[in-house]
């Protein structure tokens, strides 16, 4: 791929798959958005958009493989697109890293603060005099990702191993939750259950708040590019990334499908479980009693830890190839790796402090958590479409890598771009009625942000100077300046 070698390839194909499997992390994903989707359609929309976004995730998804096979390295998305492009390389290159940077960012900061949640929720059935409040769950996400960057500083051959624990503990997770809520419970909703649908958005169109309920899948089916961003760290990464994002989004699909099942039928006062804090928290409650549901809630706390730590180790991954091509600020210091770690450890230190300034609206914002999953959602399938609609503008000029579509690539590709396109623009709108400070959906702004800041440097002096990936060389001169 034309850059000299710094990163150890310590990922064998598990490991590739277990990074992305544990940043779309269905337990996380599902229990930190089930109740918005209780009251943005409710049960029909929990499970049919389930079946719905998963089958369009795994189009994104296969198409996105596609292209990881052609050009395995950690710039992924951004050096793809580079590649891809037949005219103005650098600017198709430069806004789909920025857009990659922005919604990996979010996504560190929302799963942070989801488990953050989460503890405040165990918190308080530990000792009942413990008061939740805003203000604690940022300070509670601060401390998570403070700490979830110095286990990337400090020990990143056990960022390594917890990677690969993380799959069996979200998979035996989730066998003893769903065993839990189909057995124990002494009732459960009737199989039609899951064709209600309840609207209590505050819009007044039920087909608005219907669609708005998508995003509890589409918030848990992201950051699966993870297994493209740890190619340059991947044994055989041509096979074994493509492979890592398609089996985790089935694998999640699959897995997801019954614990969402398992959580709407163990549902007993619907009104009373979607006006909870925390309606994942009194499902289990309801059913299991509190005992049970305080060990299921710390299983649930585990999970969306694993999560938000390998979410930050493929952030970091993203900022070192971003930087390495010097399209970042201060980019001979993002690209430098440790001589103890062979990691980008200062990469690591840019990824947790733009995700903390990206919680810090949650000290006011009483819909922050959707805004931070809707700069994740939104950033990073852009970013994920920009390389796929670049491939489908090639045509059979793609020169694929040796694991491809064939003949499916294109009507794939389409469908992944439209499904992108619509859902980009369905999660930038309000989220909740009647609008206010508290309720607005600030996640337009951060996203306009960073596209504005990244636009005025364009033009003001990095159009001249970056041009798309950097070559260093012939092969057997990149050959020759390998560091490991």
């Amino acid at each position: 791929m034309g850059y000299p070698r710094k990163l150890t390839r310590r990922f064998q194909a598990f490991d590739n798959f277990a990074i992305s499997f544990t940043v779309i992390n269905i337990i996380s994903g599902i229990f930190s958005g089930f109740g918005f989707g209780l009251n943005a359609g409710g049960p029909s929309i929990l499970v049919f958009g389930w079946i719905g976004v998963s089958v369009m995730v795994l189009f994104v998804g296969a198409s996105m493989a596609e292209v990881a096979s052609a050009y395995p390295t950690s710039g992924a998305l951004y050096f793809s697109a580079g590649k891809l492009a037949r005219r103005h390389k650098g600017a198709w290159s430069w806004y789909t890293g920025w857009l990659n940077f922005v919604g990996q960012v979010g996504g560190t900061a929302a799963t942070g603060y989801a488990a953050a949640t989460f503890v405040q929720a165990f918190l308080t059935l530990q000792w009942p005099s413990y008061e939740p409040t805003g203000h604690r769950t940022v300070l509670i996400t601060a401390l998570i990702i403070v700490v979830q960057g110095l286990a990337n500083t400090y020990t990143v051959h056990l960022v390594a191993v917890l990677n690969r624990i993380s799959v069996w503990w979200l998979l035996i997770g989730l066998v003893v939750i769903v065993g839990a809520l189909t057995v124990i419970p002494d009732q459960h909703q009737p199989a039609s259950f899951v064709t209600y649908f309840a609207n209590n958005t505050g819009f007044t169109s039920g087909l608005y708040g219907g669609m708005l309920g998508l995003l509890v899948a589409s918030w848990t089916f992201t950051g699966f590019d993870a297994s493209f961003h740890m190619s340059e760290e991947t044994v055989r990464a041509t096979v074994n990334a493509p492979r890592g994002i398609t089996r985790a989004i089935a694998c999640s699909a699959i897995a997801g499908l019954l614990l969402m099942l398992a959580l709407v039928y163990a549902v007993r006062d619907y009104d009373r479980v979607a006006a909870a804090d925390a309606p994942p928290v009194q499902i289990l409650i309801d059913g299991l009693g509190v005992g049970t549901a305080k060990a299921l809630l710390l299983v649930v706390i585990g999970a969306m830890l694993f999560c938000g730590l390998a979410n930050l180790t493929s952030n970091t991954r993203q900022i070192f190839a971003f930087s390495r091509d010097g399209a970042m600020p201060g980019s001979r210091w993002w690209h430098s790796v440790s001589a103890r770690t062979r990691t980008p450890v200062k990469a690591v230190w840019l990824a947790v402090g733009c995700s903390l300034v990206l919680v810090l609206p949650g000290w006011w914002s009483r819909t922050a958590f959707t805004a931070l999953v809707s700069v994740n959602v939104v950033g990073l399938f852009l970013a994920y479409g920009l390389p796929i609609l670049l491939r489908l503008r090639l045509g059979d000029d793609f020169a694929h890598g040796p694991w491809h579509l064939g003949r499916w690539g294109r009507p794939v590709g389409i469908v992944a771009v439209a499904w992108i396109v619509f859902s980009s623009v369905l999660f930038m709108l309000p989220h909740a009625a009647p609008l206010t400070v508290t309720s607005f959906n600030y996640a337009p702004l951060a996203l306009a942000g960073v596209l504005a800041v990244a636009t005025l440097w364009w033009f003001t002096s990095a159009r001249r100077r970056f041009h798309g990936p950097v070559g260093y060389g012939r092969p057997d001169e990149v050959a020759a300046m390998d560091l490991v």
